[in-house]
């Protein structure tokens, strides 16, 4: 086994790029990402160490952690930002191709998939932060607007998720009509809307009032219960019930 030349961590720190002094060749195995993951566990790596093996090689002049750490400071870092990034987007990093834009975007469709499926199993509603995390689960890492909707029994359990609209960056097209024609086919007794804000201000816009204010009175009329409106925003939300605005 080799032996470590420097420690890549100290090297980080010192503002230098060891990476690119030391090719990855040279390593110490266990300094190695992939071999790292298998002997201490993937809560021993970093951020980038992660997205590097998910990478898999490099390129001319930079290895799978170069692009991967650079990729991550043109986010600040941020994995809920990371998260929003498209396949186009990806792909004007140098060091990421079509393939491997492909392969980030289908981990963050899994990993997006693996969290619906895990907040959904809580199922019933009694509270605006039940909501929230099956919202959150839908869209919260989206860079576009969705509007999605769930409807409840009368014992407040989830009998369905439904997509109503998608939009663009600053907003969405709502229309009751479609609403309540799938409530009416689910026999839904109440329902809870919500969107997403991707700048991440949670606060409503008047838009926002107006339609859930439309909606509610549509309810009424119906017999289903507009029970909240939840706006998400990165890992918060605005509950229109909890704010006193339904």
């Amino acid at each position: 086994m080799k032996k470590s030349i420097m420690n890549p961590e100290l090297a980080r720190e010192d503002g230098k790029n060891y990476e690119n002094r030391i090719p990855m060749r040279y390593w110490a195995e266990d300094d190695l990402p992939s071999q790292k993951l298998l002997l201490k566990g993937n809560g021993s790596l970093s951020d980038a160490e992660l997205l590097s093996i998910i990478i898999g090689t490099g390129v001319s002049g930079e290895n799978s952690l170069d692009i991967a750490m650079k990729t991550l400071s043109i986010c600040g870092n941020n994995l809920c930002e990371f998260w929003k990034f498209s396949v186009s987007d990806l792909q004007k990093i140098k060091g990421i191709g079509e393939k491997r834009a492909v392969k980030i975007a289908a981990m963050f469709a899994l990993a997006r998939r693996r969290n619906e499926s895990e907040v959904i199993f809580k199922n019933k509603i009694s509270k605006s932060q039940d909501a929230f995390e099956i919202f959150h689960s839908l869209m919260g890492d989206l860079p576009y607007e969705e509007f999605w909707l769930l409807m409840l029994n009368r014992a407040n359990r989830v009998i369905r998720k439904v997509k109503i609209s998608e939009g663009g960056v600053s907003g969405t097209v709502v229309d009751p009509k479609k609403i309540f024609q799938i409530c009416l086919e689910q026999h839904a007794t109440s329902i809870i809307l919500g969107h997403n804000h991707p700048s991440g201000n949670t606060q409503p816009s008047e838009a926002d009032n107006k339609i859930t204010k439309k909606i509610k009175d549509c309810g009424l009329l119906l017999d289903v219960a507009v029970l909240d409106h939840i706006i998400v925003g990165d890992d918060r939300f605005y509950s229109f019930a909890d704010e006193g605005s339904l």
